[in-house]
């Protein structure tokens, strides 16, 4: 029989174990971070070292007998693990130590259903968490595992494990088809947004990388941004209007993490689909952070993971006003193509570098030029006007207006074809070559 699980608390002893020749070593540090935005008190942290996970309790005997000693003089609520342990030695541990026991990934789960706002977001992690209770809930059944023959001891025909067990697929049934009703909506508004050419802009990067502070600094918007890892859950979606471009949707979207379980990016997958289909990627990069290269590799592979390394990307290295003497700059390749811009989203500096490097990157020609329109034809100098496109105006005695414009060649031809103008009148026309009929 297993003890009875003590009610939830903060106070934490914390466990890693670095497997110094394994490929998916965890990051101590970070590990502690994700503890404290969780909300936990964190007592102690105990380490060791192992060439292999014990296959019963994941730590030798010995290890175990410390942590067991530390809940102890800790009184401590729970014990955390930086690394994803099986059901079987999550109970075995548990048993041991007699302190309730959560691993990696369920940490994780726990703040993200913290941070939740939406209904999208609240089903969403709802989904992830049955995934992972799926598996884990033979503890506290051990009792109902079995049916029992003779008087008085047959089953009703099904276990209560089993019971759990069906309740459990037909909740996330039901979770399930309700996201892919979320999915179907976010489908239609992209491609309503795809038939009036409005590009897709989605920022993403490591968790705390700064995402939510540039995006409020870019559309002046309130998304919650905090110093935490995972303060933004919900995806939030605002326009931008571009100089020289037109308007852009930008897309705040919630910060990956090395090893993001994969229950979570599944079911994340109609958020994430936001950064799958996007025209171009902002990787938002903490400049200031020693592990920044490894930060960058873990967003790379969760962009694979999702299907999203084809897609236009521009590195934006945030938090430059805690590094020393750096100007904000933009960096580009050798076609003069801009890779990367070097900002600071918390004091502003650089930002404005952005909209120019993302019109450079999804801009098409600019044109800048006089014309003149007819008093029928102020409809076209009403829609430049709606476009910041107007630069200068004047009207003549006749009702006619001269107006000095700015805009994207093809934005240009659009409007035109909207109020049914010749390009020709007005010099956009493309000119045939001898050969074209």
């Amino acid at each position: 029989m297993f003890f009875e699980r003590a009610e939830a608390g903060n106070r934490a002893i914390l466990v890693h174990v670095d497997f110094p020749e394994s490929d998916h070593r965890e990051d101590p540090i970070e590990f502690e971070e994700l503890v404290v935005s969780a909300g936990a008190d964190p007592a102690t942290y105990i380490r060791a070292v192992r060439t292999t996970p014990h296959p019963k309790f994941f730590v030798g005997t010995g290890k175990l007998e410390e942590i067991r000693q530390a809940v102890q003089d800790y009184e401590a609520d729970v014990v955390l693990f930086n690394h994803a342990l099986s059901p079987s030695q999550e109970r075995n541990v548990e048993a041991e130590i007699e302190c309730r026991v959560l691993d990696r990934t369920g940490l994780i789960l726990d703040i993200f259903a913290q941070r939740a706002r939406t209904h999208e977001g609240k089903l969403q992690v709802e989904l992830a968490q049955l995934q992972y209770q799926s598996t884990r809930l033979v503890r506290g059944w051990s009792h109902l595992e079995r049916q029992k023959g003779g008087i008085g001891l047959r089953g009703p025909g099904e276990t209560q494990l089993e019971t759990d067990r069906r309740l459990l697929r037909i909740r996330i049934s039901t979770i399930n088809k309700k996201l892919k009703k979320v999915e179907t909506q976010r489908n239609q508004s992209r491609r309503a947004r795809s038939r009036s050419d409005t590009p897709t802009v989605s920022l993403v990067g490591y968790t705390n990388a700064g995402k939510s502070t540039l995006f409020n600094r870019l559309t002046d918007a309130t998304v919650y941004a905090a110093d935490q890892l995972f303060a933004t859950l919900d995806p939030t979606l605002r326009r931008l209007e571009i100089p020289d471009m037109g308007s852009i949707v930008l897309a705040d979207t919630v910060g990956f993490i090395r090893h993001l379980p994969h229950k979570l990016v599944e079911a994340f997958k109609a958020t994430l689909q936001e950064t799958a289909e996007a025209d171009l990627l902002l990787h938002v990069v903490d400049c200031a952070d020693e592990n920044r290269l490894n930060n960058i590799t873990q967003v790379e592979n969760v962009l694979d993971e999702i299907g999203s390394n084809d897609i236009p990307r521009l590195e934006v290295f945030n938090k430059i006003d805690l590094l020393d003497d750096f100007q904000p700059a933009i960096e580009r390749n050798d076609e003069g193509v801009p890779v990367r811009v070097w900002v600071s989203a918390h004091s502003g500096e650089g930002t404005s570098l952005i909209n120019s490097a993302i019109a450079e990157l999804l801009g098409d020609e600019v044109i800048e030029k006089s014309i003149a329109l007819q008093p029928n034809e102020l409809g076209l100098r009403a829609a430049l006007f709606e476009r910041n496109a107007l630069v200068s105006e004047n009207y003549e005695d006749d009702g006619s207006v001269s107006i000095h414009i700015r805009i994207q060649k093809k934005d240009f031809k659009q409007l035109l074809k909207r109020f049914n103008l010749s390009e020709e009148r007005f010099g956009v026309a493309r000119i045939k070559e001898p050969y074209e009929r």
